[in-house]
């Protein structure tokens, strides 16, 4: 949903996708961005291969939230195209170095890869013109453990090291360029359901059959589009978790919301402060604590979405991805 929304949008050209194991393995992640760009018409993107573990802790992976491919019901095309030569890291710094100043970073998973660019290039903060991290969950309780968001908790240290590292290099000096931080406190309000999904298929003109929490499960999407075909397919399966969850026939769109967000920082409200990963703490490992009072009496290292209007959010994604859609029919 989130490239989608990107490759969508007029205002952003893609420079390239690091894959970061998270959701399932790296290689699965590979294999469906390759094949999303290639539905797409954009297989030239380059794709690149991420580390296929955290820094400091076994992987974990969520098949049961996203399916055993990462992408619920759905299934893409062969790309048909290859990884890149150097992994996500190298990735990460090649384009900063090409884009100077210009290149607009989203982490929409576990921040392994982005710490290893780091320390592979310690000016990369300094490199960017904004980074956008989806992640953590500030005075809210947390989608893995009771206090801890799934991106940071599969690799906390990636996401200390991050946060630490980036406030380090800008701190007071340029406090527009800290790192826009959001977490489930944010994104949850960012709920998909079925009539957004059916505005979307008529949006890209794509006939299609509404879903309902009273269709059989596994039910496969009856759209005419093949790009509304997937998201349908893949929303079903997010759906039916997050109703087997207590929470509705629903589902948080996490990462699309931070990829509005990476192109337009105006759609969400923030506050700045020092922001931390607990990575000791026997029940609170991976929490991620925002200094809001500035007890700690350290400069501000983030800024922290706190309010968002979602319906602009969902008319905004429609009327982008329903006529990029519609274009490749």
């Amino acid at each position: 949903m989130a490239l989608a929304y990107l490759l969508a949008s007029e205002d952003a050209r893609l420079v390239g996708v690091a894959s970061t194991a998270g959701n399932v393995p790296v290689d699965v992640v590979c294999s469906n961005n390759l094949g999303l760009l290639a539905l797409c018409g954009a297989a030239d993107i380059p794709v690149s291969r991420g580390s296929d573990r955290p820094l400091a802790i076994p992987l974990r992976t969520a098949e049961d939230t996203h399916g055993p491919l990462g992408l619920g019901y759905a299934s893409l095309p062969d790309a048909g195209s290859e990884l890149t030569s150097y992994d996500a890291a190298e990735a990460w710094v090649r384009a900063a170095r090409e884009h100077r100043g210009e290149l607009v970073g989203l982490a929409t998973g576990p921040l392994t890869n982005l710490a290893l660019a780091i320390r592979e290039e310690p000016a990369l903060p300094r490199m960017l013109h904004r980074l956008v991290i989806m992640g953590g969950a500030f005075n809210y309780g947390g989608n893995t453990t009771p206090v801890s968001e799934w991106n940071v908790s599969v690799d906390p240290e990636a996401a200390a090291e991050v946060f630490r590292v980036w406030g380090a290099a800008w701190g007071l000096e340029q406090p527009t360029h800290l790192p826009i931080v959001l977490g489930l406190n944010l994104t949850e309000n960012a709920a998909m359901t079925p009539s957004i999904l059916s505005r979307l298929a008529a949006a890209a003109g794509s006939a299609t059959t509404p879903m309902s929490v009273l269709d059989d499960r596994g039910t496969r999407s009856a759209a005419a589009n093949p790009l509304i075909r997937v998201l349908e397919d893949a929303m079903r399966f997010y759906f039916e978790f997050h109703f087997d969850q207590g929470e509705g026939y629903l589902a948080h769109l996490h990462d699309p919301l931070a990829a509005a967000v990476a192109l337009d920082p105006d759609l969400v409200r923030y506050r700045r402060a020092p922001i931390d990963v607990e990575l000791t703490g026997t029940l609170t490992r991976g929490m991620t604590v925002a200094d809001w009072r500035g007890t700690w009496g350290k400069p501000p290292n983030a800024h922290v979405g706190v309010e968002v209007d979602p319906d602009a959010f969902f008319d905004r994604f429609i009327e982008r991805v329903g006529p990029f859609a519609a274009g490749l029919a």
